[in-house]
């Protein structure tokens, strides 16, 4: 297993806190990629992939055309993808994706949570150089499926993927088995056709951050401040990920 698998395992990256803001996330990410890509689902690879995101995560249909006709429409603002680096209490890096029509509002917010917790917002390459920008793929498992195989074929789309088995169980206790694929930021056209080319049923698709040097460890009164400065962020409806370097405890 890689670094990827082994940065979700232990990091356990947290979900949405709930489904409102699961949908307002990809709501955004549908109007940037119909901005950049059209609305044409044939022609947008982006747009496709967060089709089914939505989907797998039973966004109503109202939603889905909402985001769309907001990116069709002359007079409604940008949104932008902006990237924020910086450092929280303890020296732990942070990066933080944000999707934004109102950048001033965004950097402000930020800046503030970062104070607020004893951190400090830095400049543009002070520590993204500490994560890998990888894309990210989720399938459903299927009888027969050989991972070993499966990540061979990858290969051609990819110098080093990285495939694993994710099971996902919900509330009643019923188990999702998905297949989980990571490849380099480059990659995401080439492993999206690959899959759709093989039938294979796309769940999602995307980009994360993975740390690529060591995470550090904290103490559980460090690892409280953190997860402050952490919970402000994901709950700034401006923000769509959050990654640091903070080992988690055990």
């Amino acid at each position: 297993m890689g670094r990827a698998f082994e940065f979700r395992k232990e990091r356990k990256l947290k979900r949405w806190g709930h489904m409102a803001k699961t949908f307002t996330k990809i709501g955004k990410e549908i109007t940037i990629a119909v901005k950049q890509g059209g609305p044409d689902v044939t022609g947008n690879s982006r747009l496709r992939a967060l089709m089914a995101e939505a989907r797998s995560e039973n966004m109503p249909k109202e939603n889905i055309e909402r985001a769309i006709k907001k990116a069709l429409e002359k007079n409604q603002g940008d949104f932008k993808e902006v990237v924020f680096e910086g450092y929280g209490p303890h020296g732990i890096a942070f990066l933080v994706e944000t999707a934004t029509d109102n950048n001033t509002r965004t950097v402000a917010n930020v800046r503030s949570y970062f104070t607020k917790c004893g951190g400090s917002l830095g400049t543009s390459g002070s520590v993204s150089f500490m994560f890998d920008h990888k894309c990210v793929f989720k399938i459903k498992d299927r009888e027969g499926l050989d991972i070993e195989e499966l990540q061979l074929e990858l290969c051609d789309c990819d110098d080093d993927p990285e495939v694993f088995t994710e099971e996902l169980e919900d509330e009643d206790g019923n188990v999702t088995k998905n297949i989980v694929i990571y490849g380099d930021y480059s990659s995401y056209g080439a492993i999206q056709k690959f899959i759709e080319d093989n039938g294979y049923e796309l769940v999602s698709g995307g980009f994360e951050r993975i740390p690529n040097v060591d995470l550090k460890e904290v103490t559980p009164e460090q690892a409280t401040t953190l997860e402050k400065l952490t919970n402000l962020l994901e709950d700034d409806d401006d923000v769509t990920a959050v990654y640091n370097t903070m080992k988690p405890l055990a």
